[in-house]
């Protein structure tokens, strides 16, 4: 048997386009066909660990592959997959542009029996996608929202903490999972009172980023922090990811927040990015979500191989990712929150970053 053997840890508790990566298998194992990896943009520094460790495994195993970059253009994303199943890829890995968009290659993966890994991102309104590999993106958001909770103090009650709320890309259903899971710990402060969001913004609709993109979170943080009483003060920002954490803070930096005794708001953040994980360690950004890319490849990798091979890929959700045309049969590996208590000892002991990165 050919698949690897996933290690499905709770990881220590949990682009420009073009061809990158192209590989062939490796001399000592037999050439077993070409897989196709579909990736969305090289401007976050997970996606091309992401790339890149599923190449490594894919090769390891025999497999040649197809890497490309979309830089977060869908229509360019499509193209791509259609040259991969015209070149005879025999199975594709999508992290997708945009989860909705990608109707018209999956067909044509179905018709030549190719199968489809979505990749991290839900594809969504398509029956041609065979597996699921992620996080578990609730939780993500879940444990986001109970870094606020104990950082702000909200549990201690006797104060208002104001708050301001941003999701991720409408497109990109992971964006709702994460959202939803924060809620569902906040809901209660805010019914209660305990938590206000000064700008009235708290549905998902009107807390959107698009593609993820820390400028355009910067800029509505300007505007938010310009319609705002000068008097009032945040003491938290929920950010879904570190690029939009940090385009937040320097925003908040910008207006006199982390200096002359004005604290910085506790700011959320997710994936784990060097850039970020230096300023949890200097006490500036207050958590990320630590996801190990390298965990979620072995996933993927294993999927694809069980499936090529007239196997059952492992599964441990058969219910909750309805893509809006069927439940996607899932693999999810559990996140973990790193704050600058526990940083060493899960990115550092854990081998994800060396000491020497932190500067």
């Amino acid at each position: 048997m050919r698949c690897l053997a996933i290690v499905a840890v709770a990881v220590l508790a949990s682009a420009a386009g073009g061809c990158a990566g192209d590989g062939g298998a490796t001399e000592s194992a037999p050439d077993l066909g070409t897989i196709g990896i579909a990736m969305p943009t090289k401007d976050s520094a997970r996606w091309i660990a992401d790339g890149d460790n599923m190449v490594k495994q894919f090769r390891a195993l025999g497999y040649r592959t197809d890497m490309q970059y979309a830089d977060n253009d869908v229509q360019k994303q499509i193209s791509q997959l259609n040259s991969m199943i015209s070149a005879g890829d025999r199975a594709l890995v999508i992290g997708s542009v945009d989860g909705s968009a990608l109707k018209g290659p999956l067909q044509a993966a179905h018709d030549k029996n190719i199968p489809v890994i979505a990749y991290d991102r839900l594809i969504r309104d398509s029956a041609n996608v065979d597996y699921y590999a992620s996080f578990d993106n609730f939780k993500v958001g879940v444990l986001q929202a109970t870094a606020i909770v104990a950082k702000a103090g909200l549990k201690k009650g006797g104060r208002t903490c104001r708050a301001e709320l941003f999701a991720g890309s409408a497109d990109d259903n992971n964006a709702r999972f994460f959202f939803d899971g924060a809620m569902s710990v906040l809901k209660p402060y805010l019914t209660g009172g305990t938590l206000v969001v000064p700008s009235g913004q708290t549905k998902f609709a009107q807390v959107t980023t698009k593609q993820w993109d820390g400028k355009v979170a910067a800029a509505r943080m300007a505007r938010l922090l310009a319609g705002a009483d000068r008097s009032v003060t945040l003491d938290t920002v929920l950010s879904p990811y570190d690029g939009i954490s940090r385009g937040i803070i320097e925003t908040l930096r910008q207006h006199g927040y982390g200096s002359g005794g004005k604290r910085l708001p506790v700011v959320t953040g997710q994936d784990a990015e060097l850039d970020s994980v230096k300023l949890i360690n200097k006490g500036v950004q207050a958590e990320t979500i630590y996801k190990d890319t390298r965990e979620l490849a072995k996933v993927a990798v294993q999927m694809t191989d069980r499936e090529l091979s007239g196997e059952t890929p492992e599964i441990n959700d058969s219910k909750t990712y309805d893509n809006g045309v069927k439940v996607v049969p899932a693999f999810l590996l559990q996140p973990v929150s790193v704050d600058r208590s526990n940083l060493e000892r899960v990115l550092i002991d854990g081998g994800y970053y060396k000491q020497s990165d932190l500067g």
